[in-house]
């Protein structure tokens, strides 16, 4: 395919990709129902920076280290699992405290919205899946006349950066969508809700990606 189908083709898949509910879009809905727009939105540019990083680590080639070492996999599922348990924990931990206060949202401390920032990039960079996703769907939408070398890496660059773009419209989209309920979802029971679900989900994705075997 020409240069041009093969933006619109990816652009079409990615979009389809992105709107799929899953780890970072339960991430970015709690954290703006519970904890405001700020926050959510700096969630959504961490993970965005996530899939921005994982498209030129395999634009360069690295990626497929991680394709072909079972080492290599191993270590960053192990981090990446630990991590989802970790924060699924925070969250059950928080959920369960009893009086639990109404979070700052609009005049929160700064580090408190740059950790959210961080957790949505660590969350999005510990996970390989998501670097074996892109090395193998990446090349399926490279134009037959692009030899292999820095035109690919540009090209290759470019689509993540497409899939970045759309996965931050859809952040916002999400985040915004909390804004009508937002005096339900600032009730006491309904945060702990919010909390134990998010939580038990992490946990959930966080003991699946531990145990998951390579196919």
């Amino acid at each position: 395919m020409d240069p041009l189908s093969a933006v619109a083709a990816f652009t079409l898949a990615a979009g389809l990709l992105t709107i799929t509910p899953g780890l970072d879009t339960a991430l970015v809905l709690r954290t703006a129902a519970v904890e405001g727009p700020r926050q959510a939105l700096l969630a959504g540019v961490g993970i965005t920076l996530g899939v921005l990083a994982w498209g030129l680590i395999a634009a360069l080639g690295l990626g497929a280290v991680l394709a072909v070492s079972e080492l290599a996999y191993r270590v960053i599922q192990s981090a990446g699992a630990l991590y989802l348990l970790w924060l699924g924990a925070q969250m059950l931990r928080t959920a369960l405290r009893r009086g639990l206060s109404l979070p700052a949202t609009e005049d929160g401390p700064p580090v408190t919205r740059v950790n959210w920032f961080w957790r949505g990039l660590v969350t999005n960079i510990l996970n390989p899946k998501v670097g074996i996703f892109y090395v193998s769907f990446l090349p399926q939408f490279m134009p037959a006349e692009m030899a292999a070398g820095l035109p690919s890496v540009g090209f290759s660059v470019l689509l993540a950066g497409i899939h970045g773009l759309l996965s931050l419209l859809w952040f916002a989209a999400l985040t915004l969508a909390t804004r009508p309920l937002s005096a339900l979802l600032r009730r006491p029971a309904v945060l702990r809700g919010l909390d134990g679900v998010t939580g038990t989900v992490l946990i959930g994705f966080g003991l699946r990606l531990l145990a998951e075997r390579r196919g």
